[in-house]
């Protein structure tokens, strides 16, 4: 057996299959092609498992990243795709979590994945979008996609006005977003600093990071049942009798 061959079975997961970030870890170590990885993990017909960009298999983590975006914008074709190579490529810097929910958030699909995996999608990926918000009594919209972009964009920009600008959306509207939402939890979110040096500029507070990060779990939890439900319901294997009789 191959060095690398033992190493594939040490990187086993549960299922028995080869996680795709252990599958770089092999080709790190070795110092080989990736795609010499996925050719002998075929050969020994193992399959590979979990995605880093989420194109199969169950990945934790990912949210949309305007930074990410503007990176994999310039090598999308026509289709609306990026292969793999590049997609991974745009990481550096910000983590593969950042590339991974900004292509599911744009819906750009992937092609020529690294290990052999894929080439170009025979059919087209089909999947269920939800969108999850949480109002007050009075049906005002206190927090959901939206208002969590604006307050990732005023992390990244420092500024509300910089934020705005990035999203579409005018000054007034997004500080009313940010009013309406604190006077309901009855606490701050964001911090505005006035004058020169590192600290100054607007932040956001522990709260407003606890509450992204709470939506984005939620939201992730909800997306992650509705499609296993869609693919029960819709994705199941036809029966062909049923349609004879």
């Amino acid at each position: 057996m191959s060095e690398m061959e033992v190493l594939i079975q040490q990187y086993l997961n549960e299922k028995g299959k080869l996680d795709c970030a252990d599958a770089y870890k092999i080709a790190s170590k070795l110092k080989c092609p990736i795609r010499e990885v996925g050719d002998c993990a075929k050969a020994m017909d193992i399959r590979i498992d979990s995605c880093d960009l989420g194109q199969f298999g169950r990945v934790e983590g990912g949210s949309f990243d305007a930074e990410a975006l503007s990176r994999l914008s310039p090598f999308l074709d026509d289709k609306n795709r990026i292969t793999c190579k590049d997609a991974r490529a745009q990481a550096g810097g910000i983590g593969l979590k950042k590339i991974r929910g900004t292509l599911k958030e744009k819906n750009i699909d992937v092609t020529y994945c690294s290990l052999g995996c894929f080439t170009e999608k025979k059919r087209p990926r089909l999947y269920v979008k939800t969108k999850t918000w949480i109002e007050n009594a009075e049906g005002e919209l206190l927090f959901g996609k939206g208002k969590t972009e604006i307050l990732e964009l005023i992390e990244q920009e420092g500024s509300i006005s910089k934020a705005s600008e990035v999203i579409g959306m005018n000054y007034k509207k997004a500080w009313t977003h940010i009013k309406i939402l604190q006077k309901n939890i009855n606490d701050v979110m964001v911090e505005t600093k006035q004058g020169g040096g590192e600290d100054a500029g607007t932040k956001l507070t522990p709260v407003a990071r606890e509450y992204m990060e709470n939506y984005r779990k939620l939201q992730e939890d909800i997306e992650n049942y509705a499609n296993e439900r869609f693919k029960e319901l819709f994705l199941k294997p036809r029966n062909k009798k049923e349609f004879k009789e």
